[in-house]
């Protein structure tokens, strides 16, 4: 038996979904490695409570790579996986393919590469999972953010082909959430807007991701279901 408890890897934990989640777990009093792309107050929080942070650069494969070396440097053994890493970049004339890229590359590749070679660090672990942060939006499409749309359809498709390969030993679920809360700068009427779209018609904020990641860690029966968090938008 393990001395200490294999830690979860939360990617982009530095800011909102991701830092609340990695608070709540490290409150839990599970030990927590995080990754964040630029140095940011929230850090010093997270290292208070006993995080280990890393920085990852996941715009190419080099930086995953390089990150996935770096993991195992820090750790023989893994708890979780929580794939919470995004990019939302605008498809600007000219930059389409650029921005395509980066996005597939955040979303896509890095979780992919990762699953593939921290699997065995998952497996000194039992129970196992790998949790892949989705979005709702997946569901209908977008014709404004088409190429992040895309990136994250392709991470729910890489949510059943994971759980297919891993099983029975590790689980692999996604969750995606709609309309979590607003940033400061959105207008009333675009809140208002924004609040119409769904059956419940309020912003809940980051714990009912934490709630639904709770559910996925600790259920041993759910493999291959990406959980839907969107205050009934399907319905409207």
């Amino acid at each position: 038996m393990r001395k200490n408890p294999a830690p979860i890897l939360i990617t982009g934990a530095s800011q909102r979904v991701g830092l609340h989640c990695a608070l709540r777990l490290l409150e839990d009093g599970h030990p927590v490695i995080v990754t964040y792309r630029r140095e940011r107050e929230s850090l010093v929080r997270l290292r208070q409570q006993g995080a280990l942070t890393l920085p990852a650069d996941f715009s190419d494969e080099a930086g995953i790579l390089a990150f996935i070396e770096q993991l195992k440097q820090h750790t023989d053994s893994l708890r979780a996986i929580v794939h919470n890493a995004s990019e939302w970049l605008a498809e600007e004339p000219g930059h389409e393919a650029l921005a395509f890229q980066r996005m597939v590359n955040v979303h896509m590749l890095a979780p992919y590469l990762i699953n593939l070679h921290c699997a065995e660090l998952l497996e000194h672990s039992s129970p196992a999972d790998i949790v892949h942060l989705s979005d709702d939006v997946v569901r209908k499409g977008s014709a404004k953010h088409t190429a992040y749309c895309a990136s994250k359809a392709g991470l729910d498709s890489l949510t059943l082909s994971f759980a297919v390969r891993l099983a029975p030993r590790i689980k692999v679920n996604g969750i995606a959430p709609a309309l979590l809360m607003f940033n400061e700068h959105d207008d009333p009427e675009y809140r208002e807007k924004a609040l119409a779209k769904s059956v419940m018609g309020f912003t809940p904020g980051p714990e009912v991701v934490y709630q639904g990641l709770r559910y996925l860690l600790d259920n041993p029966y759910v493999t291959g279901t990406t959980l839907t968090v969107n205050g009934g938008r399907h319905l409207k």
